[in-house]
């Protein structure tokens, strides 16, 4: 975990584009993980999850209940949204996913990038920058950046990891070949991957008969090589990943009115299934040009979503249903290209490193219709579409498109051996929404080998996602024999024009930190690093507007329109918190005692939530408390991990506790879930069979913990909602790694 921060000296790190420098010397606070350190000690098999329980700032959870959120996990840093969060992958932007958070999910509202559509057995390590960093890299990177850089070792290694949980449901499995061979003077590296989870049963009361996380299949490939091409050298890296999930739905009562007892005689919970394809591929040439680090990029990225729906029925198409439905789906693609040229000039101070680029991105999203029977109503006493998940019909279809333009100038003066300085500056042009400029200045100063402060100053941006500029859905019900629509309307939609909103704009943000570094004695590292982020128009989604509403319901039914809701910039942030990195190592017994303590104490406040002149007054409605809970359970108020690892010989040990502070959601009938502190242990053991065979086991929530059982109707529908450590409990696992 944190342990092996102070062993990476030689990594050019996210956050600097100076290779001379070093994640501690670093002006912001940078996380590196090696994968192949953490896959001894954690049992989860993908990447959101690993993370979750390795760093602090870091939250991602496993939904119920939620539609296509049951396949994706939502993940925050810093407890702020899923898009606020930039992905890079060996430092190249990485595409987000065509998913857009609906329901009382973390992230509601919001789009995200799926990591986890990267196979774990290619990645070296990850980078997690902590700190505002737009005008370095772009849009989505105001809560901070998360590099993942891929393998390049030569040789052969065989992965196959098993888990369950204690309960005997959750059975997991991963496979994973990872190759690197020579090749035209160069290298190619190669990672198929495939791994399986199973469903889980929760405590479900009353309210549902299925409860738990989804299961899916996963298999992906992936390739990374580098080739020399005269001076310079050509290389290219991406994959293609396809998953499956499968996930319950509510269930629908044997008497409901959405049944067919000769069908269900029981009742039925449907089954959302979803397919997810994802693929990547990013070519280039970099080498020194005229005395310059040059680099030429260009990216595709693609995400794709389709929807099945199973074990349901369309009720307004009688016995003759079919009990099974394709729904339509949505996608995402974004191109980019762009160079960037970084020099170190020596001669003024003790250096400074000047880098500069330009990128320019296109980005498209569509949305398209499921079969005739997923949405349609053919009998109006009865409600129609596929219950669980209606589909997307003709009039939701769209293909929208955007492009982009930015270019930035980043540089680092190391003034003297103690004082550095940093300064980067971005403007971007976007074709929907006009033009942005970024700064941020960030300062390190060393007043002794032991002890150096740091802080950065910074402004940032997020442009609207493409998804939640057109994503929109539509059910309809029928009064007194009349069709009329409930929606989610898009930012073009003219039931949002008649309310009075306004087209979307960008977020805005302001960041700043402040904190030190300390190394006091041998062995032993300190870092801490105080924040504060002020996000305004934040894009959220609006509870609903109903056509009984006494000031707007007119409105709504001059548009045929019974109930709405929809995407706006409404809301000002501010999130204030502290991160705290604690190691210690020391030579114990024979062998390597390494000791880690991370801390972050995150508050976020809700400053204001601004209407129009149409709906002044309608607060409760537009963004009121219950959604206002789902923004600030984003991440708990403190959450810290302390972890114990032992290395002597051939064995290895770890001992992990992470604690999560309280969390507090508001439910269906407006009584608030409180979810009490929990603390999880993790233990694992790992031993050297031989030069080439590693074995690892442990056990995960070694004391099985669950979050505050709830009776009440939560958001899920089950007893627990999304949050804390999740439902699965204690978890067994085991890992064999074998290298040829």
């Amino acid at each position: 975990m944190y342990s092996n921060l102070v062993k990476l000296e030689e990594i050019k790190v996210v956050g600097t584009r100076n290779e001379n420098r070093t994640a501690l010397q670093t002006p912001v606070p940078v996380d590196v993980l090696p994968m192949a350190t953490l896959t001894q000690q954690v049992g989860q098999l993908d990447i959101n999850q690993i993370l979750q329980f390795s760093i602090p700032s870091f939250n991602a959870n496993k939904q119920s209940g939620s539609d296509g959120s049951d396949h994706v996990d939502p993940a925050t840093l810093r407890g702020m949204g899923p898009d606020q969060t930039l992905v890079l992958v060996n430092g190249k932007r990485r595409h987000q996913s065509s998913l857009v958070n609906i329901y009382g999910t973390r992230g509601r509202g919001n789009t995200g990038s799926d990591m986890n559509a990267l196979p774990t057995t290619a990645i070296d390590r990850i980078e997690v920058l902590r700190d505002g960093a737009s005008a370095q890299y772009g849009s989505d990177a105001i809560a901070g950046v998360i590099n993942i850089v891929t393998k390049k070792n030569k040789g052969t290694t065989l992965t196959q990891a098993f888990g369950v949980a204690s309960r005997g449901d959750g059975g997991s499995s991963l496979t994973g070949l990872n190759t690197g061979f020579d090749l035209a003077g160069g290298w190619v590296n190669v990672t198929a991957e495939y791994s399986s989870k199973a469903k889980t049963f929760r405590d479900a009361g009353d309210y549902r008969v299925e409860f738990g996380d989804a299961s899916s299949t996963n298999s992906g490939l992936w390739v990374n090589s580098e080739i020399p091409v005269g001076a310079l050298t050509l290389y290219n890296f991406g994959g293609v990943n396809n998953r499956v999930g499968d996930a319950y739905a509510w269930t629908r009562d044997a008497g409901s009115d959405r049944n067919i007892p000769s069908i269900y005689p029981d009742g039925f919970s449907p089954l959302i299934q979803a397919t997810i394809g994802d693929m990547s591929w990013t070519t280039g040439l970099r080498g020194e040009l005229a005395g310059w680090n040059a680099d030429f990029y260009a990216s595709v990225g693609r995400n794709n979503f389709d929807y099945w729906i199973h074990n349901t029925l369309n009720r307004s198409m009688g016995p003759t249903t079919p009990t099974d439905f394709e729904a339509g789906g949505f996608g995402l693609g974004q191109n980019l290209a762009g160079t960037t040229w970084d020099k170190y000039f020596g001669e003024a101070g003790h250096g400074v490193n000047v880098a500069l680029g330009v990128e320019a991105r296109q980005e498209s999203y569509y949305i398209y219709a499921g079969e005739e029977g997923s949405w349609q109503t053919y009998d109006s006493d009865y409600p129609g579409g596929s219950q669980g998940f209606p589909g997307f019909r003709p009039s939701n279809e769209l293909n929208e498109g955007r492009n982009n333009v930015g270019a930035f100038l980043d540089v680092e003066w190391d003034v003297s051996d103690r004082l550095m300085i940093g300064g980067a500056a971005r403007f971007e042009n976007y074709s929907d929404f006009g033009q942005t400029t970024n700064g941020k200045l960030a300062a390190r100063y060393a007043i002794n080998e032991k002890f150096a402060i740091r802080g950065s100053f910074s402004t940032g941006f997020r442009a609207p996602s493409l998804a939640q500029l057109y994503f929109n859905s539509t059910f309809t019900n029928f009064v007194s024999g009349v069709a009329v629509e409930s929606k989610l309307a898009n930012n073009a939609d003219p039931i949002t024009s008649a309310l009075g909103i306004a087209a979307l704009k960008q977020e805005t943000a302001q960041n700043m930190s402040f904190g030190f570094t300390a190394a006091p004695a041998r062995g032993i590292t300190l870092t801490v690093d105080g924040y504060s982020m002020d996000v305004k128009d934040r894009v959220v989604l609006t509870g609903g507007f109903g056509d009984d509403d006494p000031d707007v319901g007119s409105i709504l039914q001059a548009q045929n329109v019974s109930y709405v809701q929809f995407f706006t910039n409404a809301v000002d942030t501010r999130t204030t918190g502290v991160d705290i990195v604690a190691t210690y190592a020391k030579n114990l017994a024979g062998g390597m005692l390494n000791t880690s303590l991370a801390l972050n104490v995150n508050n976020m406040t809700i400053d204001r939530v601004y209407t129009n002149d149409q709906l002044a007054g309608k607060e409760d409605s537009y963004f009121g408390r219950r959604e206002q809970l789902f923004l600030l359970a984003s991440a708990p108020p403190m959450k810290a991990n302390v972890g114990l690892n032992y290395t002597k010989g051939k064995w290895f040990a770890s001992l992990r506790g992470t604690y999560f502070d309280q969390v507090i959601i508001e439910d269906w009938v407006g009584t608030d879930d409180v979810y009490d502190a929990r603390l999880t242990l993790d233990l694992s053991l790992s031993y050297a069979l031989g030069a080439k065979l590693r074995a690892t086991v442990g056990v995960n929530n070694l004391t099985d913990q669950l979050p505050t059982f709830q009776d009440s109707e939560t958001e899920t529908g089950g007893m627990y909602d999304a949050v804390q450590m999740g439902t699965m409990g204690r978890f067994f696992f085991g890992r064999i790694t074998y290298s040829l």
